[in-house]
């Protein structure tokens, strides 16, 4: 009998699991915020993301296409002998003018459709990635999946489930670099939410 069916016949109800991990430490230096590298450290603390997940039973890979992203989670891909799918709706927020400060922080988070010049809402950063993750729960139901994503793409995602994520929960985990997140869905519906694994790293803009 297969697995799903002896959990059916158990009575044990199958979940997918959604590991999202921000990225690990990436190279301020370099100002293109989609192929901006990770640095050597960043690059080393990614083996640390490896660890955490190699005893996880991954099924799938999927990515931001930023690089900082894909790279964050490429060495627990290739463990499993899986590629990493990318979704261009999980890349991380449009950065404007003078957009990284405590006060623009504070006042996006205050208003999800507040966008300095040039940038993109919390909002509209929102709808996009929950768009992609209510895809990603359709189309691979009750798999472990990995998703390698962005601070605040996944500060976004974790409000839309607990709406108690808000700016200041967003301050306390900027400079965690990597930082996994296990979550868990019936269907689309958020079950659980476990931190599983950070590292403190400066956050530098």
């Amino acid at each position: 009998m297969a697995t799903a069916q002896w959990a059916a016949f158990l009575g044990i109800k199958k979940m997918t699991t959604i590991y999202f991990v921000r990225h690990c430490k990436p190279d301020a230096k370099i100002y293109d915020d989609r192929n901006r590298p990770l640095t050597e450290e960043g690059l080393e603390d990614s083996k640390q993301v490896l660890e955490i997940l190699k005893d996880k039973k991954i099924d799938i890979f999927i990515s931001s296409p930023y690089k900082r992203s894909y790279d964050s989670i490429k060495k627990a891909a290739d463990y499993y002998k899986k590629s990493i799918i990318t979704d261009e709706r999980l890349r991380e927020r449009k950065a404007g003018k003078n957009s990284n400060n405590h006060e623009m922080f504070t006042k996006r988070w205050a208003d999800f459709n507040f966008a300095e010049e040039d940038g993109e809402s919390i909002g509209s950063v929102q709808k996009r990635n929950i768009e992609a993750l209510n895809e990603i729960l359709e189309k691979y139901q009750n798999k472990t999946i990995v998703i390698g994503t962005h601070g605040t793409a996944l500060s976004s995602i974790l409000n839309y489930y607990d709406t108690s994520f808000n700016g200041e929960s967003f301050m306390k985990i900027i400079d965690l670099m990597p930082y996994i997140v296990k979550m868990e869905f019936d269907g689309k519906t958020n079950t659980s939410k476990e931190d599983v694994f950070s590292i403190w790293k400066e956050y530098k803009e």
